[in-house]
């Protein structure tokens, strides 16, 4: 099996493709680039450079969320716009489940925490047996002080060998945890720490053994709370904050994007189609060679 896996969930960029449980090539950039500019010539680099035929890519998985709502919104229209460019299903996988990936076959508890500002981190709860992840405690958006709480009222089988906390939140709550946690704890290096599309595609193959992926067109993101502009709104309007996005935003964004994917994709094979007529060598090879950059 094949898989196209993405994530762009938070200030990391992260491409990677995974072929019968080996990773071919993984291209991750934390820097000071928007992922929209970003995003498509990774993924055009690492097709290029092991030679994938995108007909052999059985499926697209994607860090749905929670996470940054820019981030998450653009890695869902790409992953989406991929999906029905290919016709292959999207393996959503909830990204702090793909960070605790990471650290497979550890000992004691994983909790990746994210940034998720106004004094609190998105957090998940995971152990490892052998190198299947299993949930603890699903993700959800809570304070520092309410986190370590948890952890310090765990029973003392689970956190008897501690815990190991990843992620970008880990600044955020470093300082309360050392102070206030009364379990053995430690934290990832960084290599290990930040989002990682090879830990996504790993997790995406057990999901996608278990039935758990969806139809191209049904792919939404994984959203745990309004973003602070849409609260606003709310406010505004007199109405309650809820947990759902606005959708109309969300669908305009993943159309346009998805649209401009498979116009580049049809573009591109029909130019190796016309190129190839005159050379029986590029007639034979067809558009294996294809990839996904973005031409101007």
């Amino acid at each position: 099996m094949t898989i196209l896996a993405l994530d762009s969930s938070g200030l990391v960029a992260s491409v990677a493709i995974i072929a019968e449980g080996t990773l071919l090539a993984e291209y991750t950039v934390n820097y000071k680039k928007t992922h929209s500019q970003t995003l498509l010539p990774m993924l055009d680099e690492i097709v290029r450079m092991v030679d994938l035929d995108k007909k052999a890519i059985d499926a697209v998985a994607v860090a749905a969320g929670p996470g940054s709502f820019t981030g998450l919104r653009i890695g869902s229209a790409t992953a989406k716009g991929l999906g029905l460019a290919l016709g292959k299903p999207i393996i959503e996988v909830p990204t702090l489940a793909g960070i605790a990936c990471n650290l497979g076959f550890v000992r004691g508890l994983v909790c990746p925490v994210m940034d998720a500002r106004r004094q609190q981190v998105y957090s998940g709860i995971y152990r490892f047996e052998g190198d299947r992840l299993i949930t603890v405690r699903d993700q959800v958006p809570v304070s520092v002080s309410e986190l370590i709480a948890e952890l310090n009222g765990m029973d003392d089988a689970l956190t008897s060998e501690g815990v190991i906390f990843l992620g970008d939140g880990v600044p955020v709550l470093r300082e309360e945890a050392d102070r206030m946690l009364s379990i053995p704890h430690a934290y990832a290096p960084p290599h290990l720490s930040m989002q990682r599309a090879g830990a996504v595609g790993v997790l995406a193959a057990q999901l996608y053994a278990e039935g758990h992926f969806v139809p191209a067109e049904k792919h939404v993101p994984i959203y745990l709370r309004k973003s602070q502009a849409e609260q606003q709104r709310d406010r505004m309007k007199g109405k309650k904050s809820g947990n759902e996005p606005a959708e109309s935003d969300l669908i305009s964004v993943q159309v346009e994007a998805a649209s401009k994917v498979v116009e580049e994709l049809r573009a591109r094979a029909e130019r190796n189609a016309n190129e190839s007529c005159g050379d029986p060598e590029k007639k034979s090879e067809g558009s294996d060679g294809e990839s996904l950059k973005r031409e101007s």
